[in-house]
């Protein structure tokens, strides 16, 4: 029988970036955290709060935005159980960005700036901590690529794809359902609800998707590919 301490380990290593870490780094890790419970609804931080530390979500999700000057709400990412994140405030010294909030009761692990300062010092998790960081900027130059060049279709598709397979998570894998609210999917776009229900509505008649009440079901994995791949 494993130990709650194996079991720790062995839940957060399916994580691809985590789980590609180091045997001795991976344990190392979860050596300094501190154990955090959040409520659904409640804020883990907040655009332009010091530096905190950087997290591993254990249990739940959360959801990554950010508030215009018109008020209106931007979804940059969705993170679920298995990503770790916070890290380029620990980097920069910078405050945070953006806002943080838990989307479902959630349990988290927080590496202190300290302790965090002194995992640096190991190569392993240096190189680990530059491939999180690089997989961070592919991630951005996609979407201003996506927002500059691919038709709303194509930037749907290509959202849904990402979602499918955990958004920052990025497994090979897509799932068959994607728990997203229409609303949530037209903030992370950054188009109106009106303009992605037609959209949806066309890849439903041509076989790709089906609609459900907060999630989105793949039909086709290789057809909302191909819609994907399209300029």
């Amino acid at each position: 029988m494993q130990t709650p301490k194996e079991e720790l380990l062995a839940t957060m290593s399916r994580n691809p970036w985590f789980g590609a870490l180091p045997l001795a780094e991976r344990r190392a890790m979860l050596a300094v955290a501190d154990r955090v419970t959040l409520r659904a609804g409640e804020m883990l931080y907040r655009k332009g709060d010091p530096v905190g530390g950087f997290i591993g979500v254990v249990q739940g999700g959360f959801k990554v935005s950010t508030v215009g000057e018109d008020g209106r709400e931007g979804i940059l990412s969705v993170v679920e159980a298995g990503n770790w994140f916070g890290e380029a405030s620990l980097m920069d010294g910078l405050p945070r960005p953006h806002d943080v909030m838990a989307v479902q009761a959630s349990v988290v692990l927080l590496i202190n700036q300290p302790a965090f300062n002194r995992l640096m010092q190991r190569n392993a998790f240096a190189r680990g901590i530059g491939r999180l960081l690089c997989g961070r900027v592919r991630v951005l130059y996609g979407l201003v690529e996506d927002a500059m060049l691919r038709s709303t279709r194509t930037r749907i598709a290509r959202r849904l794809l990402t979602l499918a397979r955990g958004d920052a998570t990025m497994a090979s894998d897509a799932r068959a359902s994607v728990a997203v609210s229409q609303e949530a999917l037209a903030m992370m776009l950054g188009i109106t609800r009106q303009t992605l229900s037609k959209e949806l509505k066309a890849l439903v008649r041509a076989g790709v998707l089906t609609l459900g009440y907060g999630r989105i079901d793949i039909v086709s994995l290789a057809e909302l590919e191909r819609a994907g791949a399209l300029a």
